[in-house]
């Protein structure tokens, strides 16, 4: 179960699995664009994350667990592009 607080983009529970799947791939381009290699890992998880929700404890924890940078710029960009339109 994911806490409330960390209930945001693909590891929101009220979406359905198609927005899911949309969330996980755009944070997976952010992920990969803005850690390179050291964000591989990560990558690969939301990857299989698309096919099972189960694996969303495990992303949400990879990512919490990015370098302090890493993680700044990867919430930064996703939250950049989706923003609502003003």
């Amino acid at each position: 179960m994911i806490p409330a607080a960390d209930a945001w983009g693909p590891f929101r529970g009220d979406i359905d699995p198609a927005e899911r799947k949309a969330r996980l791939r755009c944070l997976r381009a952010v992920v990969h664009l803005s850690t390179g290699p050291r964000g591989q890992a990560l990558a690969d998880l939301l990857l299989r994350a698309e096919q099972d929700a189960g694996l969303l404890p495990s992303t949400l924890a990879a990512l919490s667990d990015l370098d302090p940078l890493d993680k700044r710029r990867v919430w930064a960009s996703y939250l950049a592009l989706n923003r609502p339109a003003a």
